[in-house]
């Protein structure tokens, strides 16, 4: 049974070669690859943390609203979390 999620997904673009939209757009693939179906995708944009987080000082914000199985939210994690632009992620049910 699919379900709605949103994911918040902050990204490291500290050492990015190409650009942000590029980076945005292979996440979002990749997520897909997971067995997901996006829905929306909204760029928040560069913020600063309040605190450094492994050395650095900002991220930039992706929120990734998809339906899903409840068992691909884990897939999606351990697949993103080998990509080292990715600095925090984080999925909530969405009602």
């Amino acid at each position: 049974m699919s379900r709605k999620y949103e994911g918040l997904i902050i990204l490291n673009t500290k050492l990015l070669e190409g650009s942000v939209d590029d980076l945005v757009t292979s996440l979002g693939k990749e997520i897909e690859a997971e067995g997901a179906k996006l829905d929306e995708v909204q760029q928040l944009g560069r913020r600063k943390f309040a605190y450094a987080s492994n050395h650095l000082e900002s991220g930039h914000y992706v929120n990734y609203f998809f339906k899903a199985e409840p068992d691909a939210i884990t897939r999606i994690q351990a697949k993103l979390k080998l990509n080292g632009h990715v600095h925090v992620q984080h999925y909530q049910r969405v009602a």
